[in-house]
Protein backbone atom coordinates (compact mmCIF):
# COMPACT_ATOMS: atom_id res chain seq x y z
CA UNK A 1 0.00 0.00 0.00
CA UNK A 2 0.95 3.63 -1.08
CA UNK A 3 1.50 5.72 1.68
CA UNK A 4 -0.41 8.39 2.29
CA UNK A 5 1.20 11.64 4.32
CA UNK A 6 -1.99 13.91 5.47
CA UNK A 7 -1.75 17.03 6.72
CA UNK A 8 -4.50 17.11 9.42
CA UNK A 9 -6.98 15.95 7.39
CA UNK A 10 -9.18 14.42 10.11
CA UNK A 11 -9.88 18.06 12.12
CA UNK A 12 -7.14 19.01 13.97
CA UNK A 13 -4.79 20.72 11.28
CA UNK A 14 -7.35 23.62 11.50
CA UNK A 15 -6.39 23.82 14.63
CA UNK A 16 -3.00 23.55 15.39
CA UNK A 17 -1.27 25.03 12.19
CA UNK A 18 -3.66 27.75 11.79
CA UNK A 19 -6.95 27.63 12.58
CA UNK A 20 -8.49 29.28 9.55
CA UNK A 21 -5.88 28.56 6.73
CA UNK A 22 -6.88 25.62 5.18
CA UNK A 23 -10.44 24.67 4.05
CA UNK A 24 -10.69 21.91 6.69
CA UNK A 25 -11.01 18.52 5.75
CA UNK A 26 -11.88 18.76 2.40
CA UNK A 27 -8.61 18.05 1.11
CA UNK A 28 -6.19 15.72 1.76
CA UNK A 29 -2.44 17.18 0.74
CA UNK A 30 1.10 15.97 0.97
CA UNK A 31 2.94 18.23 3.99
CA UNK A 32 5.89 20.35 2.67
CA UNK A 33 8.34 22.80 4.61
CA UNK A 34 7.83 24.75 6.01
CA UNK A 35 4.66 24.02 8.18
CA UNK A 36 2.69 27.02 6.62
CA UNK A 37 -1.16 26.64 4.81
CA UNK A 38 -0.88 26.27 1.39
CA UNK A 39 -0.26 29.42 -0.86
CA UNK A 40 -2.82 30.86 -2.73
CA UNK A 41 -0.58 32.71 -5.59
CA UNK A 42 3.15 32.43 -6.23
CA UNK A 43 4.64 36.12 -5.28
CA UNK A 44 8.18 36.55 -7.45
CA UNK A 45 11.35 35.23 -5.64
CA UNK A 46 12.93 36.99 -3.36
CA UNK A 47 16.27 37.39 -5.62
CA UNK A 48 14.74 38.91 -8.40
CA UNK A 49 12.90 41.69 -6.50
CA UNK A 50 13.69 45.24 -7.20
CA UNK A 51 14.58 47.94 -4.42
CA UNK A 52 10.87 49.34 -3.51
CA UNK A 53 10.49 52.84 -4.54
CA UNK A 54 9.66 55.30 -1.38
CA UNK A 55 6.20 55.62 -2.73
CA UNK A 56 5.56 51.45 -2.68
CA UNK A 57 5.80 51.64 0.87
CA UNK A 58 2.81 52.49 2.78
CA UNK A 59 2.38 53.80 6.40
CA UNK A 60 0.42 52.19 9.07
CA UNK A 61 -2.08 55.24 8.36
CA UNK A 62 -3.57 52.98 5.42
CA UNK A 63 -5.92 50.53 6.05
CA UNK A 64 -3.90 47.65 4.49
CA UNK A 65 -0.41 48.31 2.56
CA UNK A 66 0.07 46.80 -0.72
CA UNK A 67 3.07 46.79 -2.87
CA UNK A 68 6.60 45.94 -1.92
CA UNK A 69 6.95 45.58 1.28
CA UNK A 70 10.38 44.22 3.83
CA UNK A 71 8.95 42.55 6.79
CA UNK A 72 10.12 42.85 9.56
CA UNK A 73 13.88 41.93 10.96
CA UNK A 74 15.22 38.63 12.30
CA UNK A 75 15.85 37.37 15.99
CA UNK A 76 19.23 35.95 16.93
CA UNK A 77 19.34 32.77 19.43
CA UNK A 78 22.87 32.46 20.35
CA UNK A 79 25.36 30.06 22.69
CA UNK A 80 28.73 30.94 21.97
CA UNK A 81 29.37 30.98 18.38
CA UNK A 82 26.15 29.24 17.17
CA UNK A 83 23.60 31.22 16.13
CA UNK A 84 19.97 30.57 15.10
CA UNK A 85 17.95 33.10 13.04
CA UNK A 86 14.31 33.43 13.67
CA UNK A 87 11.96 35.09 11.07
CA UNK A 88 8.55 36.11 12.95
CA UNK A 89 5.78 34.91 10.82
CA UNK A 90 2.29 36.32 10.68
CA UNK A 91 -1.00 35.39 9.26
CA UNK A 92 -3.44 36.62 7.86
CA UNK A 93 -1.01 39.32 5.60
CA UNK A 94 -2.10 42.11 3.41
CA UNK A 95 -3.13 40.26 0.18
CA UNK A 96 -1.74 42.49 -2.52
CA UNK A 97 2.01 42.76 -0.38
CA UNK A 98 4.53 41.65 -2.21
CA UNK A 99 7.64 40.66 0.23
CA UNK A 100 11.24 41.66 -0.02
CA UNK A 101 12.73 38.94 1.40
CA UNK A 102 16.40 39.86 0.28
CA UNK A 103 17.43 39.81 3.79
CA UNK A 104 16.01 36.40 4.42
CA UNK A 105 17.51 34.82 1.22
CA UNK A 106 21.20 36.08 2.46
CA UNK A 107 20.76 34.30 5.24
CA UNK A 108 19.21 31.08 4.59
CA UNK A 109 22.35 30.76 1.78
CA UNK A 110 24.64 31.05 4.32
CA UNK A 111 23.19 28.66 7.01
CA UNK A 112 23.52 25.26 7.46
CA UNK A 113 20.26 23.61 8.22
CA UNK A 114 16.81 25.38 8.40
CA UNK A 115 14.28 24.60 11.01
CA UNK A 116 10.58 23.68 9.64
CA UNK A 117 7.73 25.56 11.78
CA UNK A 118 6.58 23.76 14.48
CA UNK A 119 3.75 21.59 13.11
CA UNK A 120 2.00 17.91 13.05
CA UNK A 121 1.62 15.45 9.68
CA UNK A 122 -0.88 12.67 10.31
CA UNK A 123 0.05 9.94 8.70
CA UNK A 124 -2.74 7.30 7.20
CA UNK A 125 -1.84 3.97 4.89
CA UNK A 126 -4.81 3.92 2.92
CA UNK A 127 -2.97 4.14 -0.56
CA UNK A 128 -4.06 6.23 -3.67
CA UNK A 129 -7.80 4.52 -3.82
CA UNK A 130 -7.99 4.20 -0.52
CA UNK A 131 -7.57 8.31 -0.26
CA UNK A 132 -10.51 8.91 -3.41
CA UNK A 133 -12.77 6.81 -1.20
CA UNK A 134 -12.09 8.82 2.33
CA UNK A 135 -12.72 12.17 0.28
CA UNK A 136 -16.35 12.30 0.67
CA UNK A 137 -16.10 11.23 4.19
CA UNK A 138 -13.44 14.21 5.28
CA UNK A 139 -16.08 16.70 3.68
CA UNK A 140 -19.11 15.49 5.80
CA UNK A 141 -17.30 15.55 9.41
CA UNK A 142 -18.03 19.07 8.79
CA UNK A 143 -21.28 18.18 9.54
CA UNK A 144 -22.85 17.94 12.73
CA UNK A 145 -24.49 15.24 13.56
CA UNK A 146 -28.26 14.00 13.08
CA UNK A 147 -28.02 16.75 10.21
CA UNK A 148 -28.75 19.65 13.45
CA UNK A 149 -28.35 23.13 11.87
CA UNK A 150 -26.57 25.80 13.97
CA UNK A 151 -29.60 27.53 14.86
CA UNK A 152 -30.58 24.54 16.60
CA UNK A 153 -27.13 24.23 18.42
CA UNK A 154 -26.19 27.70 19.38
CA UNK A 155 -27.97 29.84 22.35
CA UNK A 156 -30.56 32.31 20.61
CA UNK A 157 -27.80 35.22 21.14
CA UNK A 158 -24.65 33.92 19.58
CA UNK A 159 -26.77 32.71 16.57
CA UNK A 160 -28.23 35.98 16.37
CA UNK A 161 -24.72 37.57 16.05
CA UNK A 162 -23.74 34.87 13.84
CA UNK A 163 -26.27 35.78 11.23
CA UNK A 164 -25.19 39.00 11.28
CA UNK A 165 -21.84 38.43 10.17
CA UNK A 166 -22.93 35.44 8.11
CA UNK A 167 -24.69 37.88 5.47
CA UNK A 168 -22.09 40.56 6.24
CA UNK A 169 -19.44 38.62 5.11
CA UNK A 170 -20.55 35.26 3.67
CA UNK A 171 -24.24 35.67 2.00
CA UNK A 172 -27.03 33.32 1.48
CA UNK A 173 -25.10 30.09 1.20
CA UNK A 174 -26.94 27.53 3.88
CA UNK A 175 -25.02 24.74 3.76
CA UNK A 176 -22.31 26.37 6.35
CA UNK A 177 -25.65 26.27 8.58
CA UNK A 178 -25.21 22.66 8.65
CA UNK A 179 -21.60 22.22 9.88
CA UNK A 180 -20.13 22.03 13.36
CA UNK A 181 -19.08 25.56 14.69
CA UNK A 182 -15.75 24.79 14.95
CA UNK A 183 -15.90 24.83 10.76
CA UNK A 184 -18.58 27.49 10.41
CA UNK A 185 -16.44 29.64 12.47
CA UNK A 186 -13.41 28.92 10.43
CA UNK A 187 -15.22 29.51 6.70
CA UNK A 188 -16.51 32.72 8.18
CA UNK A 189 -13.14 33.99 9.18
CA UNK A 190 -11.60 33.27 5.91
CA UNK A 191 -14.65 35.29 4.16
CA UNK A 192 -14.28 38.13 6.43
CA UNK A 193 -9.99 37.92 6.01
CA UNK A 194 -11.09 38.12 1.93
CA UNK A 195 -13.35 41.26 2.33
CA UNK A 196 -10.77 42.77 3.97
CA UNK A 197 -8.09 42.37 1.74
CA UNK A 198 -6.28 40.14 3.75
CA UNK A 199 -4.93 36.86 2.96
CA UNK A 200 -3.87 33.61 4.92
CA UNK A 201 -2.66 32.45 1.89
CA UNK A 202 1.27 31.67 3.53
CA UNK A 203 3.38 33.59 1.05
CA UNK A 204 6.28 33.75 3.60
CA UNK A 205 6.46 29.92 3.62
CA UNK A 206 6.28 30.08 0.11
CA UNK A 207 9.18 32.26 -0.48
CA UNK A 208 11.08 30.50 2.17
CA UNK A 209 10.95 27.20 0.37
CA UNK A 210 12.35 28.54 -2.88
CA UNK A 211 15.33 29.93 -1.06
CA UNK A 212 15.85 26.68 0.53
CA UNK A 213 15.73 24.93 -2.55
CA UNK A 214 17.69 27.74 -4.40
CA UNK A 215 20.43 27.65 -1.62
CA UNK A 216 20.51 23.57 -1.46
CA UNK A 217 20.26 23.83 2.32
CA UNK A 218 19.78 20.81 4.39
CA UNK A 219 16.41 21.11 6.37
CA UNK A 220 15.37 19.81 9.94
CA UNK A 221 11.78 18.60 10.03
CA UNK A 222 10.23 19.63 13.64
CA UNK A 223 6.51 18.03 12.90
CA UNK A 224 5.47 15.78 15.37
CA UNK A 225 4.16 12.72 13.32
CA UNK A 226 0.78 10.97 14.16
CA UNK A 227 -0.48 7.16 12.23
CA UNK A 228 -4.16 7.27 12.31
CA UNK A 229 -5.08 3.47 12.26
CA UNK A 230 -8.00 2.69 10.64
CA UNK A 231 -8.50 6.17 9.18
CA UNK A 232 -12.14 5.10 8.06
CA UNK A 233 -13.05 3.81 11.48
CA UNK A 234 -11.26 7.26 12.98
CA UNK A 235 -13.47 9.63 10.47
CA UNK A 236 -16.73 7.39 11.74
CA UNK A 237 -15.68 8.08 14.96
CA UNK A 238 -15.48 11.47 14.45
CA UNK A 239 -18.58 12.34 12.94
CA UNK A 240 -20.39 10.53 15.93
CA UNK A 241 -18.41 12.47 18.10
CA UNK A 242 -20.18 15.43 20.01
CA UNK A 243 -18.07 18.68 20.33
CA UNK A 244 -18.08 21.12 22.38
CA UNK A 245 -17.03 24.11 20.51
CA UNK A 246 -19.82 26.72 21.14
CA UNK A 247 -16.72 28.74 23.09
CA UNK A 248 -14.86 28.36 19.77
CA UNK A 249 -17.43 30.19 17.30
CA UNK A 250 -17.67 32.37 20.07
CA UNK A 251 -14.18 33.41 20.18
CA UNK A 252 -14.22 33.93 16.53
CA UNK A 253 -17.33 36.09 16.77
CA UNK A 254 -15.95 38.44 19.10
CA UNK A 255 -12.77 38.82 17.03
CA UNK A 256 -14.06 39.97 14.17
CA UNK A 257 -16.79 42.07 15.45
CA UNK A 258 -14.05 43.87 17.66
CA UNK A 259 -10.52 42.77 16.44
CA UNK A 260 -10.31 43.12 12.22
CA UNK A 261 -9.34 46.31 12.31
CA UNK A 262 -6.87 45.19 14.60
CA UNK A 263 -5.58 42.24 12.39
CA UNK A 264 -5.76 45.02 9.78
CA UNK A 265 -2.94 47.15 11.63
CA UNK A 266 -0.80 44.49 13.40
CA UNK A 267 -0.83 42.98 9.37
CA UNK A 268 0.57 46.12 8.04
CA UNK A 269 3.47 46.19 11.28
CA UNK A 270 4.68 43.07 9.56
CA UNK A 271 4.52 44.18 6.20
CA UNK A 272 6.89 47.46 7.14
CA UNK A 273 8.77 45.96 9.34
CA UNK A 274 7.76 48.17 12.83
CA UNK A 275 8.77 45.42 15.66
CA UNK A 276 7.01 47.94 18.40
CA UNK A 277 4.23 47.90 17.05
CA UNK A 278 3.93 44.28 16.80
CA UNK A 279 4.70 44.19 20.76
CA UNK A 280 2.14 46.41 21.66
CA UNK A 281 -0.82 44.46 20.31
CA UNK A 282 -2.38 41.12 21.85
CA UNK A 283 -0.97 37.98 20.34
CA UNK A 284 -3.64 35.99 21.47
CA UNK A 285 -5.93 33.94 19.08
CA UNK A 286 -8.83 31.64 19.64
CA UNK A 287 -6.87 28.87 17.96
CA UNK A 288 -6.23 27.18 21.82
CA UNK A 289 -9.78 27.03 22.61
CA UNK A 290 -10.76 25.73 19.27
CA UNK A 291 -7.81 22.82 19.70
CA UNK A 292 -9.34 22.20 23.24
CA UNK A 293 -12.87 21.21 21.55
CA UNK A 294 -11.37 18.47 20.01
CA UNK A 295 -8.91 17.54 22.46
CA UNK A 296 -11.05 17.00 25.89
CA UNK A 297 -12.97 14.56 23.44
CA UNK A 298 -12.58 10.63 23.73
CA UNK A 299 -11.66 10.90 19.94
CA UNK A 300 -8.35 12.25 20.39
CA UNK A 301 -7.42 10.20 23.81
CA UNK A 302 -7.86 7.24 21.89
CA UNK A 303 -5.98 8.27 19.12
CA UNK A 304 -2.96 10.16 21.18
CA UNK A 305 -3.45 13.63 19.98
CA UNK A 306 -4.73 15.31 23.00
CA UNK A 307 -1.54 16.47 24.20
CA UNK A 308 -0.17 17.55 20.43
CA UNK A 309 0.31 21.57 21.39
CA UNK A 310 2.54 20.43 24.14
CA UNK A 311 4.36 17.46 21.97
CA UNK A 312 4.77 20.11 19.07
CA UNK A 313 6.48 22.68 21.42
CA UNK A 314 8.80 20.15 23.16
CA UNK A 315 9.70 18.81 19.44
CA UNK A 316 10.66 22.35 17.73
CA UNK A 317 12.60 23.62 21.04
CA UNK A 318 14.38 19.65 20.73
CA UNK A 319 15.36 20.53 17.27
CA UNK A 320 15.86 23.95 17.83
CA UNK A 321 19.01 23.22 20.24
CA UNK A 322 20.00 20.87 18.45
CA UNK A 323 20.69 23.06 15.50
CA UNK A 324 22.58 25.36 17.98
CA UNK A 325 24.79 22.56 19.03
CA UNK A 326 25.94 21.33 15.57
CA UNK A 327 25.87 24.07 13.67
CA UNK A 328 27.45 27.40 13.62
CA UNK A 329 24.27 29.27 11.38
CA UNK A 330 21.19 27.81 11.47
CA UNK A 331 17.51 29.34 10.10
CA UNK A 332 13.83 28.77 11.57
CA UNK A 333 10.42 30.27 11.67
CA UNK A 334 7.94 31.10 14.05
CA UNK A 335 4.63 32.52 14.46
CA UNK A 336 4.92 36.13 15.87
CA UNK A 337 3.63 35.35 19.30
CA UNK A 338 5.88 32.58 19.56
CA UNK A 339 8.29 35.24 19.08
CA UNK A 340 6.93 38.32 21.39
CA UNK A 341 4.78 36.72 24.09
CA UNK A 342 6.49 36.15 27.43
CA UNK A 343 5.23 32.23 27.24
CA UNK A 344 6.33 31.96 23.88
CA UNK A 345 9.07 29.41 22.15
CA UNK A 346 11.86 32.13 21.74
CA UNK A 347 11.33 33.39 25.70
CA UNK A 348 11.48 29.06 26.61
CA UNK A 349 15.05 29.34 24.59
CA UNK A 350 16.52 32.09 26.60
CA UNK A 351 14.99 30.25 30.45
CA UNK A 352 17.26 27.19 28.76
CA UNK A 353 20.27 29.73 28.65
CA UNK A 354 20.50 31.02 25.16
CA UNK A 355 20.82 34.52 24.10
CA UNK A 356 17.86 35.95 22.67
CA UNK A 357 18.01 39.39 20.55
CA UNK A 358 15.47 41.17 18.97
CA UNK A 359 16.16 42.70 15.24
Amino acid sequence: MRRLLVRLPIAARVLLIGLFAATACASAQPAGPPATAAAASEPAQAAELAEPAASDIASLDTIVVTGVQPGPGLWRVSRGSHVLWILGTLSPLPRDMTWLADDVDRTIAGSQVVLSSPGVDLDADVGFFGRLALLPSLVKIRNNPDGRTLEEILPPELYARWSVLKAKYIGRSGKVEKWRPLFAAGELYREALDKRKLSDSGQIGKVVSKSIKRHGIAKLDTHVKVKIQEPRAAIKAFKAEELDDVECLRQVLDRLEADLGTMAARANAWAVGDIETLRAMPQDTPVRTCFDAIAQTRFARDRGIDDLPARVEAAWLDAAEQALREHETSFGTLSIGDVLKPDGLLAKLAARGYEVEAP
